[in-house]
């Protein structure tokens, strides 16, 4: 399997997470467990390099098993929150825990040399960006949540977020739901169970995101990923991609 990612430029930053390419380049049917991360994506699938379809997936709050056939491969944007309204204009609250189809020649992603991913990156970082060009009133008070929201990796209190805001947590709640289909308190739960992911892989089965204790922190990960940090951290046959494609330091 090849896996490799790239960050987003620095206008795209607040939007995009990452670019990231998979190739099945065995002979063999890949399994993995893909775990809530607090991030959704457009993916592009491949057969034998030939283009198959485009998919956007919503936010998960379980983990979800994925298939990858041999010579098939994968092409994905991982995008931030502030895309939904920003870059797609609506609601992904229809399709959490799971996806839609886009039509195929959205962004012209069905005519792209994906072989080429450094060119096809840039290209499509400049289509992004027109995207966000076309509306000029950004939400001061929404992008500020949100940077909140990544700098504290969900280690906060609702009511931390509402003091800094001075926006009430009916109305954050309610713009949550309908945007993204969970609560603030949920996908901040998301966040942090991610944030964990890298302590898991280090074996440390206590994570330093302020759980009460180890019951705590065994119930939550198990709530969001099925499985304990223990079975996460011992990642057999690098079944969690997350996991194994967080660099070892």
């Amino acid at each position: 399997m090849i896996y490799h990612q790239q960050a987003s430029n620095t206008i795209l930053k607040q939007y995009i997470r990452c670019f990231w390419w998979l190739d099945n380049d065995s002979s063999q049917n890949l399994n993995y467990t893909i775990l809530p991360d607090g991030f959704f994506d457009i993916i592009v699938r491949f057969d034998n390099y030939k283009y198959q379809s485009t998919v956007l997936t919503g936010l998960y709050t379980k983990e979800v098993e994925v298939m990858i056939p041999p010579n098939h491969q994968l092409f994905g944007i991982q995008f931030k929150l502030p895309a939904v309204e920003y870059i797609f204009y609506e609601s992904i609250a229809p399709i959490i825990n799971s996806e839609k189809k886009l039509p195929n020649t959205f962004w012209n992603l069905n005519s792209f040399d994906f072989t080429k991913n450094i060119d096809t990156i840039n290209i499509l970082s400049s289509i992004i960006s027109q995207e966000i060009n076309r509306e000029n009133n950004l939400d001061d008070r929404k992008l500020y949540l949100f940077k909140l929201l990544s700098q504290t990796k969900g280690n906060e209190s609702v009511n931390y977020f509402t003091d800094k805001l001075f926006w009430s947590s009916r109305q954050i709640n309610r713009y949550f739901n309908k945007m993204f289909g969970l609560s603030l308190k949920s996908y901040c739960n998301i966040l942090r169970c991610s944030a964990s992911f890298k302590d898991i892989k280090k074996g440390d089965l206590l994570s330093n995101q302020n759980y009460y204790d180890r019951s705590h922190f065994n119930k939550e990960i198990k709530k969001h990923t099925n499985h304990t940090p223990k079975n996460l951290s011992n990642n057999e046959n690098d079944r969690f991609l997350q996991i194994s494609i967080i660099p070892n330091k």
